[in-house]
């Protein structure tokens, strides 16, 4: 068994609807993309738990891109909901009672769409729960989404290590410029 790829994305852990769009990012001022080959869907499908539940295979990713695309325009304030509504018909969650009690298990009518699915329904569970904990990070240069799990709600960063500092650092360098 070879050994696996790790992750390079500065933001993982969200949840899984706010993973996939974390699959793009900005690394030194250029774009980045998980998804742009089966190798870095391999990544995320390991990354997100779900490798054992789903091919890295070019009809996989297709679905990914897409369904990406239109959680994307969705963040960024398009109401539309046609389009995500489309990629929930591709499955339904079918209850039932396992010997451990009650089961919920998603199926769709093809594997390929399994993981696009999943970050659909998890997305509808987030504006379900808390809609407005939904956020991108507020750095200029940053296009990474975040679950804001704090007590206040008033997390402003992807991450306050990277974003976070920077933005400090600008702030400490134009009081410092303006004081000269």
């Amino acid at each position: 068994m070879e050994p696996a790829v790790p992750d390079p994305r500065p933001l993982v852990g969200e949840p899984l609807s706010l993973d996939l769009l974390n699959t793009r990012w900005i690394e030194a001022g250029r774009g980045r993309d998980l998804l742009d080959s089966t190798g870095g869907l391999a990544v995320w499908l390991r990354s997100a738990g779900l490798r054992d539940r789903a091919e890295a295979d070019r009809a996989t990713l297709d679905a990914l891109l897409e369904t990406r695309r239109i959680l994307l325009a969705l963040v960024d304030g398009d109401p539309s909901a046609d389009a995500l509504n489309r990629v929930l018909a591709h499955g339904a969650v079918r209850y039932r009672l396992g010997v451990d009690g009650p089961e919920r298990r998603p199926e769709t009518d093809d594997p390929a769409w399994l993981p696009a699915w999943l970050a659909a329904a998890d997305y509808l569970r987030l504006l379900g729960d808390s809609p407005g904990r939904v956020k991108a990070c507020a750095h200029p240069d940053c296009v990474l989404y975040f679950h804001d799990a704090t007590k206040n709600g008033t997390r402003r960063w992807c991450s306050m290590a990277a974003c976070g500092n920077r933005a400090k650092a600008a702030r400490h360098y134009e009081r410092a410029k303006t004081r000269d």
